[in-house]
């Protein structure tokens, strides 16, 4: 079994540590200040976590938006949370994303998170 790479985190890619999860930024960024909240539990995902633990990353998003704004200017924000691996969890371990996004770093935004399936992600076309 391969080793947790979020249960013993390098700290330099640590920006925070709450009481219940911690913010890291991502190892393979999608765009600059790709930042990632974390449980400090070693629970698979969303659906097996405690209330208390997904209220903490909620509250996270606040801390982990201050750390990329104190060091990047996106003109908006994505928030994900993969859960399963045919939904593109590789980490079996809980973790939300909150990706930065830029203007112009797409053609065409429209349809955000909705792009896991592109075929599908412009309802308006």
């Amino acid at each position: 079994m391969t080793a947790c790479p979020f249960c013993d985190p390098a700290e330099e890619a640590i920006f925070w540590r709450g009481r219940l999860v911690f913010g890291r930024w991502d190892g393979f960024p999608v765009s600059p200040g790709h930042a990632l909240l974390v449980t400090h539990r070693h629970v698979a995902d969303w659906f097996s976590a405690t209330r208390e633990e997904t209220r903490a990353l909620i509250d996270g998003l606040e801390v982990a938006r201050a750390a990329i704004l104190a060091e990047h200017s996106p003109a908006g924000f994505n928030v994900g949370v993969n859960i399963g691996a045919a939904a593109g969890q590789t980490v079996p371990h809980l973790h939300v994303h909150l990706i930065p996004r830029y203007a112009g770093d797409v053609e065409d935004p429209r349809g955000g998170v909705r792009h896991v399936l592109p075929d599908l992600a412009n309802y308006l076309a």
